[in-house]
């Protein structure tokens, strides 16, 4: 078996210098949410580590592997009374689930340990295997009441795809409050950006080329939260196969969707967390359906056939790179 080890590189290439006046620009970096988060302001150092501090409260609450931790409770005890911060994520989670007609299924968890992509243990079940899983999924049957979690027996949750978007925006917010006039939130290629860049310039953000080491674009934004789903993160190779842990609520298997990555801009970055996956689970033909029903979003896809698909809300912010991978580049309309 083959391993793949892609290091969470940054989408981004955002930099913040320069905030004028007597302020001070300040990033600070740590390890959380399984990845490397970095954070930069117009502040002290100091405010940017108590937003870090808040960054590892919240992973105590949501991780699946530290013990105590909400989740971690839920799934081990079948029912948990939960913080408010995990009530309202799962209550996030649900509503996209819904919203997306289980694309998006937090109860996929025990398939994801499966396949080892918890663990680094990775190995393809069987089929009699992941039907047997599959039994023991299903968004609805999450039940949520106030604060009052439950899941019946044999069924487990993860909020890994939407906490660190959720995460991004409750830390944009505490910012904010401290007095933080613009700010760059980065979480493992999860960006955010809020506030006005000293300059007046745009932030500019870069969409990683899945087939490369480079970027496959560029984008120049206001504040914003753009966030990418991606094949490449992480994936395994047996028999020559190449696996990757973005899991097809439908099939228990990685999804094949002709998609190589998903790249979401919203406002929030718990939406653009969320329906990254969402939609490298529907594929093309489903996404763009979906996209052009929805108004919250805008969204770039990479086809395995390599071509570069971009909303049409956002194709004026949107440079291909010169180099690296080509690509066939179409706007896609309403």
């Amino acid at each position: 078996m083959k391993l793949h080890r892609l290091a969470a590189a940054a989408a981004a290439a955002v930099m913040l210098t320069g905030c004028g006046g007597e302020q001070q620009t300040s990033q600070y970096t740590m390890f959380a949410m399984d990845t490397c988060v970095t954070l930069s302001g117009c502040c002290d150092r100091q405010t940017l580590e108590n937003a870090g501090k808040e960054i590892t409260r919240l992973e105590k609450l949501w991780s699946v592997n530290i013990k105590g931790s909400d989740i971690y409770r839920l799934d081990h005890e079948g029912s948990a009374k939960l913080s408010d911060e995990t009530a309202e994520l799962l209550r996030y989670s649900l509503s996209i689930s819904e919203r997306t007609d289980g694309a998006l299924d937090p109860t996929v968890f025990p398939l994801l340990k499966e396949w080892g992509f918890t663990t680094d243990e990775h190995h393809v079940p069987d089929s009699e295997r992941i039907s047997e899983l599959l039994k023991n999924t299903g968004w609805q049957r999450l039940k949520l009441d106030g604060n009052r979690a439950s899941l019946p027996e044999g069924m487990a949750v993860d909020t890994g795809a939407v906490a660190k978007g959720y995460a991004a925006d409750i830390i944009a917010e505490k910012l904010r409050a401290d007095g933080v006039s613009a700010g760059i939130i980065d979480l493992g290629g999860n960006v955010l950006t809020f506030g006005e860049k000293p300059d007046g310039s745009s932030w500019k953000i870069s969409v990683r080329d899945p087939f490369g080491k480079g970027t496959a674009g560029t984008l120049s934004l206001g504040e914003c939260s753009v966030v990418t789903s991606g094949s490449y993160e992480r994936c395994f190779e047996q028999d020559g196969i190449r696996y990757h842990h973005i899991i097809d609520p439908a099939t228990g298997r990685p999804a094949d969707s002709g998609l190589e990555s998903v790249t979401v801009i919203a406002d929030e970055s718990r939406l653009c967390d969320a329906l990254s996956t969402a939609l490298f689970v529907m594929g093309e033909d489903k996404a763009f359906d979906f996209w052009r029903e929805s108004r919250d979003f805008e969204m770039i896809m990479i086809t395995s056939d390599k071509r570069l698909l971009i909303s049409e809300g956002i194709a004026d912010k949107f440079e291909q790179s010169r180099k690296g991978t080509s690509y066939t580049a179409e706007v896609i309309s309403r």
